[in-house]
């Protein structure tokens, strides 16, 4: 083990832009952050293009080029990365997608592409999805944290140029995927069937009957988007001589870190939300340090406030 240690700490999407509520501060501005200052007066401060000048990085490219993965060589799409990191198998030839439960209208209309924050429910859904067979093509579905889920479609001749289903803005109509070679129009037909299955399936499950009776969004149809494959990556302790540590609160860092090779540990408490417990994350960081040479830590609540 080596001696020396290090520990990076991820608060994402921190950054932002000033807020007249706040007296023209940004959240970070206005913030009380005494832990955040100590590090930085015996720090060394600057600001850095995690990919490149001007190019806006997502959080998968983004800790790839962290963790000192080239995201153009590496990088074909979020969903492989979604899948593995809430424990499902990618295998070569299959193709990934992240997806989210979304709400739509009768005109197939998006409310709201994360309907209503669902946080229960979420796991009846998937499973209702999960190990159905279209056109000779499995399906293999899984929730993740709150209106997130991750999809895997395994079959011959599939392919991963394909476009996104989810519209990306509440008001406009759920998109078909449209394949871009021979076997991505194959993918692209796989899903548009299985979107419309979800909605048919959605629309009636208990689940859904619950939530209306609530006065809650239902969450009736599933959004695929982000589809990608999974490429073969060196180790990250092969590549750079420690052993690491990934904790975070969503699939997307784990299936990042996975796929690096590094080790993963999940912390009670920790939601991927704005009533996350920061501190058991913390302490969990230090205890990590005993027995890694690598920690990265990365919390969500932040993009959670942006997204919003």
């Amino acid at each position: 083990m080596k001696s020396e240690k290090c520990l990076l700490l991820i608060f994402d999407g921190m950054g932002d832009r000033p807020v007249p509520e706040l007296g023209g501060k940004t959240p970070l501005e206005a913030a009380s952050t005494p832990n955040l200052d100590a590090m930085a007066t015996k720090g060394i401060n600057g600001i850095m293009d995690s990919i490149a000048p001007g190019i806006r990085p997502g959080s998968d490219t983004a800790h790839l080029a962290l963790l000192g993965y080239d995201p153009y060589k590496y990088y074909t799409g979020r969903g492989p990365f979604e899948a593995a990191g809430i424990g499902l198998e990618v295998r070569p030839g299959d193709v990934a997608f992240r997806c989210n439960f979304g709400t739509v209208d009768q005109d197939m209309k998006v409310i709201d592409r994360r309907a209503g924050r669902i946080e229960k429910g979420t796991h009846e859904l998937a499973q209702a999805l999960n190990g159905l067979e279209i056109d000779g093509v499995k399906v293999i579905f899984k929730e993740s944290v709150g209106h997130r889920g991750a999809l895997v479609l395994r079959g011959e001749g599939l392919g991963h140029r394909v476009s996104d289903v989810d519209p990306h803005e509440p008001g406009l109509p759920v998109q078909r995927a449209e394949g871009y070679d021979g076997a991505s129009r194959k993918t692209a037909d796989v899903v548009n069937k299985l979107v419309e299955m979800s909605h048919e399936i959605f629309e009636n499950h208990p689940v859904n009957v619950e939530r209306n009776k609530k006065g809650l969004l239902p969450a009736n149809i599933l959004l695929p988007r982000g589809v990608g494959i999974m490429k073969q990556m060196q180790p990250f302790e092969e590549k750079c001589g420690m052993k690491g540590v990934a904790i975070a609160e969503v699939g997307l860092i784990y299936g990042v870190a996975k796929v690096v090779g590094l080790d993963t540990i999940e912390v009670e408490g920790s939601t991927g939300g704005l009533d996350t417990d920061a501190q058991a994350m913390g302490r969990a960081a230090i205890s990590a340090l005993k027995t890694y040479d690598f920690v990265l830590m990365n919390v969500k609540g932040c993009d959670i406030a942006g997204h919003d």
